[in-house]
């Protein structure tokens, strides 16, 4: 018979077992190619989710981009964000915003002009280049907004930031259908956002909102599980991202996360 010490000395061990698989599985996808290193994370929460059927969430992605011999790195022009096919964007009944409301404007007047349309927030960082000066940090707040752009479902990133002097700009990310694993693809094209002189080094994302429609309560974002029948959860592909900077440089990275059934 296992006496009570031994028992809790087992079970420690095994929730023990248990964080450092959740942790591996909550770890940056690091790629590499050349000199261009990027570190992509990702997060669905809750992670408890239903089998059948759909329940709010909030995702989060994020990226840091560096150039490992300490030169200067290649501008970043092009993002792709792929979303599991379990999950699922819907913006109905939320206010659209648009580009000419935000841009170009302050974070507090984008938030005045467009606040019931946020979705998520968010932060960026770059290395500005100066004539004859090291390089220094650019860092800034972005916010997210329901929109539309040239006639597609988007989400606007309006990216706010004060060095070396205010500058604003937007960033569609246009929702389109994916395909296989991945359902919803964000996707964006970068234009020269912090002048020729400047490197984007890193952009976070937190998505989710709960709203009010028709006296009902909806979600933007809503997922569920995909385990098989009679598991408890399942790892699954969460996200894959892909990174297109000038000159042709590409760098794709796919995160796997764990789900529960609740």
């Amino acid at each position: 018979m296992i006496s009570g010490r031994a028992k809790a000395t087992i079970l420690a061990a095994v929730l023990v077992v248990a964080v450092a698989a959740l942790a591996a599985l909550a770890s940056a996808e690091v790629i590499q190619r050349d000199k261009v290193r990027v570190s992509f994370n990702g997060e669905l929460s809750p992670s408890r989710l239903p089998r059948q059927g759909l329940a709010p969430v909030r995702v989060s992605v994020s990226a840091k981009i560096v150039a490992v011999d300490g030169t200067t790195l290649p501008q970043l022009r092009r993002m792709e964000i792929a979303i599991n096919r379990h999950g699922h964007f819907d913006p109905a009944g939320l206010p659209v915003c648009h580009i000419r409301d935000i841009q170009p404007t302050t974070t507090a007047d984008a938030l005045a002009a467009c606040r019931d349309s946020l979705v998520g927030e968010g932060r960026f960082s770059a290395q500005v280049q100066v004539t004859e000066q090291a390089p220094f940090p650019s860092r800034g707040k972005v916010y997210a907004f329901n929109g539309r752009y040239q006639g597609t479902p988007a989400i606007l990133a309006h990216v706010y930031g004060t060095q070396p002097a205010p500058t604003s700009y937007t960033v569609p990310f246009v929702i389109r259908p994916g395909h296989g694993d991945f359902g919803t693809v964000l996707e964006a094209a970068l234009p020269d956002v912090v002048g020729s002189s400047g490197y984007v080094t890193g952009l976070s994302l937190n998505l989710g909102r709960s709203f009010t429609y028709r006296g009902a309560t909806r979600s933007y974002l809503s997922a569920g599980c995909p385990a098989p029948p009679g598991f408890p959860g399942a790892p699954f592909r969460f996200a894959r991202a892909s990174f297109g900077f000038i000159g042709g440089r590409t760098l794709t990275s796919t995160l796997t996360r764990n789900c529960q059934v609740r």
